[in-house]
């Protein structure tokens, strides 16, 4: 049995001692002066605040580095700056620490684009001086300033926002550049998102009312705008944006389109008041012949408003059934009282469409009448172009003269080719079509037309005489009676297989009369094709048959004797 005298005891609670007392200077040792490490605060008093950093000894800090004092059992961070002080205890600064983390988050910032807050300290050449905190200052050049044009750089002065860091250092020095823009930019995005998201049609909206343009204003939702069109504005006829809202006013709208896809927003005033439109059909019908008010002229019509919040549309080519009228005001005038005929109406896309010319009898309902087909009639020639030419036969009603009907057998480019503006031509009535208001008018149908009368003449296979008119690399062209020419393909000249066709083509020239078989007429192609080599085949056969029947003579005739005594008698 072994028993520890009062001696051992006392030995073992020194050795206990200074074992803590090497572990603490151990753990002592793993640290760095300047190193940021973190304390627990234990007392707060009106001079200092104290710090247990895991040690012997308290961190003593005064609270003037605190911008808002600790409480008790708050965790905070300090720089070590002395493992032990004048009076042995440890030594810390919240302030180097708070300078530490600092310079942590603005370069994290700058590496991972996080924003900044800054203040506009100074406008200087360029754009501005933004103080950062700790002594910190950075560049913010005019142009990344605002989203919008800075038009007075003072009104940014003592100005707190935030900043994207695009720039930390130059040349291993400090450079800070900053950009404002950059940051409103990502905000406005990030608004402009969450608004297509979550704001639907009938939505009210608050904005600021931003500038006008003819048409309307535009409407800054929060760096994004919207437009307040003026027919928007109000049910009634709006004619200003100006009447009814003013720059720099907030207000309140609906929203009544939305466009994710193109980012347009739509929003009215008007909206909010009940919509004339949904008792639209309980006062009108189409049909009803109307008294309106002229509004407004455009080039393309004149609006009229049929009741308060209402107007119609008379587009021009419901001004007059004949009469040609280039602008609305050649008979109208704004502020006009005038009957008109409700032709249409479209209640979903608030349209309503009216005619003048409906109040009188239409000329077109009654023209067969007057221009029955086959009419003769002349008229001077009022304009010409590329596929034929206008004749007019009264005010506002004109006829049409295709080139192909300008003759039967001439192929004409241009009908200026025989026509002339201005000048007096007879012309006969070949078609109308009341509906389209087209009047067809024909030359060529004045007289017979030559193709059917040379296929009442002549049939396939049937001999024509006809002069060569032109020679092609690939044929000629033979005119014959009725001035319609027919073509005769080069490999249709020479009955004899050993003669080129080049060869047979260059004997031919302008002028020469020829006969040919007709192999192909067709008047309604107006397409006529000739043949020499059927021709001399048709007389070689009409020979040879001649030599049979003249079997008395000599019954030894071959073909070969016929051919050589038509070359001797062609000779």
């Amino acid at each position: 049995m072994i028993v520890m005298s009062d001696n051992g005891s006392k030995l073992k609670e020194n050795l206990n001692q200074e074992e803590l007392q090497e572990e603490y200077l151990k753990s002592l040792e793993q640290l760095e002066e300047g190193q940021l490490i973190e304390g627990k605060v234990i007392e707060v008093n009106n001079e200092n605040v104290f710090i247990d950093v895991g040690y012997k000894s308290e961190g003593k800090i005064p609270v003037e580095e605190f911008d808002t004092l600790p409480e008790v059992e708050e965790t905070v961070s300090v720089v070590l700056v002395s493992k032990e002080g004048k009076e042995g205890q440890v030594v810390v600064s919240k302030r180097k620490a708070d300078m530490r983390i600092f310079w942590r988050d603005l370069r994290k910032a700058f590496n991972e684009k996080i924003p900044v807050k800054g203040t506009f300290s100074k406008s200087i050449k360029g754009g501005f001086e933004v103080d950062l905190g700790f002594d910190v200052i950075g560049f913010n050049p005019l142009s990344k300033t605002d989203v919008n044009r800075v038009e007075n750089p003072e009104d940014f002065v003592n100005v707190s926002s935030y900043f994207i860091i695009e720039r930390l250092y130059k040349d291993n020095k400090i450079a800070i550049i900053l950009s404002r823009r950059a940051w409103l930019e990502d905000e406005i995005a990030e608004r402009k998102e969450d608004f297509f998201t979550n704001v639907k049609i009938g939505d009210e909206v608050e904005g600021t009312v931003k500038s006008f343009t003819s048409f309307g204003a535009f409407i800054d939702l929060g760096g994004f705008d919207g437009l307040l069109h003026l027919n928007d504005m109000s049910w009634g006829h709006a004619t200003r944006p100006k009447d009814f809202v003013k720059k720099g006013d907030k207000i309140k709208l609906k929203v009544i389109k939305i466009d994710p896809e193109e980012k347009k927003i739509n929003l009215s005033l008007k909206h909010f008041n009940p919509d004339p439109w949904t008792t639209f059909e309980d006062n009108f019908s189409a049909g009803d012949i109307i008294k309106g008010k002229v509004t407004k002229l455009t080039d393309f019509g004149a609006f009229i408003e049929i009741e308060e919040g209402i107007e119609g549309l008379a587009h021009i080519s419901e001004f007059s059934w004949v009469k040609r009228i280039k602008h609305p005001k050649e008979i109208l005038n704004p502020g006009d009282e005038v009957d008109a005929k409700i032709l249409s109406y479209d209640l979903e896309k608030e349209r309503v469409s009216l005619g003048l010319k409906q109040i009188y009898p239409n000329p077109w309902d009654s023209i067969e009448e007057h221009y029955p087909i086959g009419m003769h009639i002349t008229r001077p020639i009022l304009k010409i172009t590329n596929t034929g030419a206008f004749m007019e036969l009264e005010e506002g009603i004109d006829g049409f003269i295709h080139v192909d009907d300008l003759s039967w057998t001439k192929k004409y480019k241009s009908p200026a080719a025989v026509l002339k503006e201005g000048e007096e031509t007879e012309a006969v009535v070949i078609s109308i079509d009341p509906e389209e208001k087209k009047i067809r008018l024909g030359i060529k149908q004045l007289g017979d037309d030559p193709w059917q009368q040379l296929a009442g003449a002549f049939k396939k296979g049937s001999i024509i005489d006809g002069v060569v008119s032109s020679i092609t690399d690939f044929g000629m062209f033979i005119k014959v009676q009725g001035d319609i020419e027919g073509l005769i393909h080069k490999s249709n000249i020479s009955a004899d297989q050993r003669e080129d066709n080049d060869e047979a083509l260059a004997k031919f020239k302008e002028g020469d009369a020829v006969k040919a078989v007709i192999t192909e007429l067709n008047p309604s192609k107006q397409k006529l094709s000739l043949s020499l080599k059927e021709y001399q085949k048709k007389l070689q056969k009409e020979e040879l048959s001649k030599y049979i029947h003249d079997e008395e003579e000599s019954n030894t005739v071959t073909l070969g004797d016929l051919l050589k005594n038509k070359e001797n008698s062609e000779d």
